[in-house]
């Protein structure tokens, strides 16, 4: 009998993330919208500790659809200025979850 899944090398170390502390916000730009429209991938702003992993089975709890692909990617803070002061937004971590075709998510 042959498995398909093996089991992960390592444990976790981090805290275990609920569905609702893995998905933060839904991100609705241009961009997205055309993801969504044309591809049927939605993008979210996702916990920077999460996995690819983790954030499949969030979208599929919290949305009740069945995820084909995940793509993340870690976007770095742009450098702001007030007045004389320079500094920085904060780090934040961006995923792009690819549904099934029998699937959507209706954000509107």
């Amino acid at each position: 009998m042959v498995t398909l899944r093996r089991p992960p090398q390592y444990q976790r170390r981090g805290p275990v993330l609920e569905p609702y502390q893995v998905v933060l916000r839904p991100l609705i730009t241009e961009k997205a919208t055309h993801l969504s429209e044309r591809h049927n991938a939605y993008t979210f702003e996702v916990n920077p500790l999460a996995t690819k992993t983790e954030v499949k089975l969030a979208v599929e709890a919290l949305f009740n659809v069945k995820v084909a692909d995940v793509r993340t990617q870690n976007r770095r803070g742009k450098v702001r200025r007030h007045r004389l002061k320079s500094g920085r937004m904060r780090n934040w971590k961006k995923a792009i979850v690819a549904l099934h075709e029998d699937y959507r998510i209706d954000f509107y």
